[in-house]
């Protein structure tokens, strides 16, 4: 009695396909999808089944109820198709040798972060609810295009005009590139990974717009004042404003802080 033939290529194949089931376990976790997969999987055996019996009414059917599916997954599956889309156009750092092929070499002015600190411990003594989005490497034109252009320097007044509570601007999130505020009331995705009940919605989306690409995310709390820090897939709650510079140099990887403090040393003197 002879045994089913197993190469090395057929152990690669089980593990990339275990590989992409987790994968499609992990995005679709806290979601109906995870039901519906079942029951897609269900289908597809049952139809095998069908066809290895030769039922070829039954076999007619289920193929023709699977090659619909496909589309009704497409529709089904929009939220997160769209997030995985997101996740792939906005992980440019993975990618930076196409864009050097294909791409100008733009060199991008260093973040000013002294009005950005500013800012936060300022509206967070006002309990001023507010997001800032800090470009790094992965492109935010996805998130710029759905707000309001604004295109002007860092500024602490403005970040705090932004985000007052009866202006017209305050909703949504505010994106920094450079030296340079390039959008505001700009919607971020929200996480669907399992999170505290306590998050709200502005810890949500900051969690989310970390999941798809390396911005840093700043959370000032409306109701508590607090200060978070989203990167990475993590966030950092309730962090002081000294602690925030520290963290933001690190992150950024960049001295512009330093630099700000001697021009105006420069300026003083």
């Amino acid at each position: 009695m002879g045994f089913v033939p197993f190469t090395f290529i057929d152990f690669i194949d089980i593990i990339l396909v275990a590989a992409l089931m987790y994968w499609i376990y992990r995005a679709t976790k806290g979601t109906n999808a995870p039901y519906i997969i079942t029951g897609i999987i269900i289908i597809y055996l049952l139809w095998v089944v069908v066809r290895t019996l030769n039922m070829e009414l039954l076999s007619s059917i289920l193929g023709q109820f699977i090659s619909v599916g496909v589309i009704a997954l497409i529709i089904v599956f929009q939220p997160e198709l769209r997030r995985f889309l997101q996740m792939i156009g906005m992980r440019r750092k993975r990618f930076n040798f196409i864009s050097r092929i294909f791409g100008s070499d733009n060199d991008t002015a260093a973040t000013n972060l002294l009005p950005i600190v500013t800012a936060c411990r300022e509206m967070a003594a006002t309990k001023t609810g507010a997001l800032i989005v800090i470009g790094q490497q992965s492109d935010l034109r996805l998130i710029t295009e759905g707000g309001i252009s604004l295109d002007a320097r860092i500024s602490t007044p403005l970040l705090e005009n932004i985000f007052f509570k009866n202006a017209p601007l305050h909703d949504g999130a505010v994106v920094i590139e450079g030296d340079r505020i390039v959008a505001a009331k700009c919607i971020l995705p929200v996480t669907q990974s399992d999170v505290p009940k306590s998050y709200g919605t502005r810890h949500r989306a900051a969690l989310g717009m970390s999941e798809i690409s390396d911005a840093i995310i700043l959370v000032v709390s409306e109701e508590t004042g607090g200060i978070s820090l989203a990167q990475g897939g993590q966030i950092h709650r309730d962090i002081e404003p000294a602690r925030l510079q520290q963290m933001l140099q690190r992150y950024l990887n960049i001295n512009s802080y330093k630099r700000s403090e001697k021009r105006k040393q420069e300026v003083a003197e």
